[in-house]
């Protein structure tokens, strides 16, 4: 199951509140001229089949519910990359009544695109270190149910029947 996410990464794009500029690269990426799509990346409407969460601009009073909400339908292991400076830090939007800053005021994130607007060149490569990082999210949950069963002892002998495969082998 591994080979096929890193091979065909489901993204969820979401505007939690920016002027758009960075939206439209995003969707530029779609375009015949870049075309993520040939690399198997789908852009995805449904937070529980995906495996990227993509977010744009500032987060602001009323789409920080809805961002914390989506974030915990997507199924583990997922990962979040911010573009631009507005996702980032707040950008020019910083320090306004109704935005509370940047993605990582309210979940974490893992991979940030740099811009103001980011081209989709960053934002390619943003999703190309993400797909990295998903790769070892996924290698450490399946170490961790691999190992998870320690051995045990009974009357003096070890259990055989309730120890990991990975020691029985």
């Amino acid at each position: 199951m591994k080979r096929f996410r890193k091979k065909s990464p489901w993204i969820l794009h979401y505007n939690a509140g920016s002027c758009n500029g960075c939206d439209i690269e995003i969707l530029a990426c779609l375009s015949p001229k870049y075309d993520v799509e040939r690399f198997g990346m789908i852009n995805t409407g449904n937070p529980k089949q995906s495996d990227i969460l993509l977010i744009t601009g500032p987060v602001t009073k009323r789409s920080r519910e809805r961002l914390v909400e989506i974030y915990t339908q997507m199924p583990e292991p997922k990962v979040v990359v911010c573009c631009g400076s507005c996702a980032s830090t707040g950008g020019v939007f910083r320090e306004m009544y109704n935005v509370e800053g940047g993605v990582d005021q309210v979940i974490p994130v893992d991979v940030y695109v740099p811009g103001c607007a980011c081209r989709p060149e960053q934002i390619i490569d943003g999703v190309v270190k993400a797909l990295a990082i998903l790769e070892q999210k996924t290698k450490n949950i399946e170490k961790a149910v691999k190992f998870s069963n320690d051995p045990i002892e009974e009357d003096g002998q070890v259990n055989r029947r309730v120890m990991p495969a990975s020691i029985n082998k």
